[in-house]
């Protein structure tokens, strides 16, 4: 499912237009990736959490040459999927 067709059926269940459901995901996004930025967790209960996590200086190969590169520490966004998704997806 891509961005439209995720905006078509929010649409749908929430009996309003595209274009409302398509600014309240945007507004969605544009929060959640603020928050996540400034180093703060969003919790959505049963569905997951959005955090920034910090992954630390390493050394890593190319692997095409074989020689060692230095790898930055870094920040990256992650999601952790709550009880009650991961529920739902195993019960397929």
């Amino acid at each position: 499912m891509n961005k439209e067709e995720l905006v078509q059926e929010i649409a749908k269940k929430a009996s309003v237009t595209q274009k409302e459901a398509a600014e309240v995901l945007g507004a969605f996004i544009e929060t959640v990736e603020k928050t996540v930025s400034k180093g703060k967790k969003v919790t959505l209960v049963g569905f997951g959490t959005f955090e920034a996590r910090k992954r630390a200086a390493r050394i890593g190969r190319n692997p095409q040459t074989g020689k060692e590169l230095k790898i930055p520490a870094t920040t990256v966004p992650a999601f952790s999927a709550g009880k009650k998704f991961k529920e739902a997806v195993n019960k397929k």
